[in-house]
């Protein structure tokens, strides 16, 4: 465990809220705040806040906030490793049990950030009420909360007290998919007019995207990484050194955030539509290809993945067959963009486990295959036979087992459930694989659409789940 007194941990001003602790966020943001700390006069502290009710992140409380980042891989050619104690992180907050903590920092003048990364789940409108105790269960619902509280604490003196916001979530355009939910909360819970105003006055929702592999806690390499730094942590976590961060903003956020005085890979734009489609639909969507069909062919990690014959060949003829030419962008840059993807995933240092990449895969899908799915069949005129087969990986993954042990779904609740209940009337020979098909492509709250209308879907999802059904 790393203890505070053998590190150089300087206070800082509370400066960012972050809605996470998890890998991502910590091997993401916490390690660019604390290079952005380092190497420019930034000098921010980050409050982590738990988004759900498990849980109170014992072990980085334990730590009072420090934990270390392993990263390998190529930067311009060369192998490069970074290690590094992360120290910007000053307070960790479970709100459903510290609410008055949790709304405290709403009243620091200096509290100007945000930053959530709760999965494509996260960021939606449910009707709920404004509690007087505890919080809302909804991310967007939290912030509304504590940017009201904001709000009333500074008055008509909040001129200048806003937000830059910067949710991490994969969909498209999130900072607005935020802002309209928290608005759609204020209309809800009968909020003033002036909340509203000063939510769109005041506040920034960047839209962003953001690249890095983060493959967790290393376990067989946490002893070497012990003995190259001289410390062990249980939080070590592991991933590549390649990062990219996409932000689309007033020129504003650029000037508060000065990545450009850094050799961090962060981008300012005014459009990353051409970025973000590329990326979630190469990157993710191979990702998002891999998990069932790898994890259900008794494979554990991306780089099992990429050393299988057979898994390796589905997954380059899914990218190069299927979702590139659903793409409208130059044949030679996607295909070098997947190439450098196939290298990423073929690191040696990463060990990036199938089931932690499968947290709410039924979203995942929708926002990363489902669109190469639709605009391949419009094209062709015919179906991706590699999509398919994924798509049928998934459902048939989300029956639970795999080789008699079952297997640990992490999703919305009513989700495993439905998938759960459709399996067992398939093994109760109450319906065939065909009605199963049917009933998953009709939940257009899912797909945004019903899946039955695309030619060919229904049976063609039929026939792949068959082929998984033993």
């Amino acid at each position: 465990m790393l203890n505070p007194q053998d590190f150089d941990r300087p206070q800082r001003p509370l400066r960012i809220l972050q809605f996470g602790g998890g890998n991502f966020l910590r091997a993401f943001v916490d390690w660019m705040i604390d290079v952005l700390n380092e190497q420019t006069d930034f000098n921010g502290g980050v409050v982590i806040v738990k988004p759900t009710s498990r849980g109170d992140y014992t072990e980085l409380r334990a730590q009072h906030g420090l934990f270390s980042v392993a990263l390998d891989g190529i930067r311009k050619g060369e192998l490069i490793s970074d290690r590094r104690v992360v120290t910007c992180v000053q307070q960790v907050i479970q709100p459903y049990t510290e609410r008055a903590a949790y709304l405290a920092t709403a009243e620091l003048p200096g509290m100007r950030f945000v930053i959530s990364n709760t999965t494509e789940a996260g960021i939606r409108f449910r009707e709920e009420p404004l509690p007087e105790e505890g919080m809302p269960t909804e991310f967007p619902a939290k912030l509304c909360l504590w940017l009201h509280h904001r709000f009333q604490h500074f008055g008509a003196a909040g001129r200048g007290r806003g937000c830059i916001v910067l949710p991490l979530e994969l969909i498209g355009n999130n900072g607005d998919e935020l802002r309209e939910c928290i608005l759609k909360y204020a209309v809800h819970w009968g909020l003033s007019d002036a909340f509203r105003q000063w939510i769109q006055e005041e506040n920034h929702f960047c839209n962003t995207l953001v690249d890095r592999i983060v493959s967790g806690y290393p376990a067989d390499r946490a002893a070497a990484i012990a003995a190259e730094t001289g410390h062990t942590d249980p939080l070590l976590v592991a991933g590549e050194y390649y990062h990219s961060w996409v932000i689309s903003g007033p020129p504003q956020v650029a000037e508060e955030l000065p990545f450009s005085d850094t050799d961090l890979n962060v981008t300012f734009t005014d459009d990353l539509d051409a970025y973000r489609e590329i990326k979630v639909r190469i990157l993710n969507g191979a990702h998002t290809s891999i998990v069932p069909t790898g994890y259900l062919a008794g494979l554990e990690t991306v780089g099992d993945v990429m050393a299988d014959a057979e898994m390796s060949a589905f997954l380059d003829s899914v990218l190069n067959d299927e979702i590139i030419p659903s793409l409208d962008y130059p044949e030679a840059e996607l295909k070098a963009f997947a190439a450098d993807v196939l290298d990423r995933f073929r690191n040696p240092s990463i060990h990036h486990k199938l089931m932690d990449i499968s947290l709410n895969s039924t979203s995942k899908f929708r926002t990363r295959l489902l669109p190469s799915l639709l605009a391949y069949q419009k094209k062709k005129g015919e179906l991706p036979a590699g999509i398919v087969r994924a798509f049928a990986a998934l459902i048939r993954f989300y029956r639970g087992d795999r080789n008699g042990a079952p297997i640990a779904l992490r999703d919305a609740e009513d989700r495993i459930t439905f998938l759960q209940q459709e399996w067992s009337r398939v093994t109760a020979n109450e319906q065939t694989t065909v009605q199963l098909a049917r009933n998953v492509l009709s939940k257009t709250d899912w797909w945004g659409t019903d899946l039955n209308e695309v030619p060919g879907l229904t049976d063609a999802l039929s026939a792949g789940i068959q082929k998984y059904q033993a």
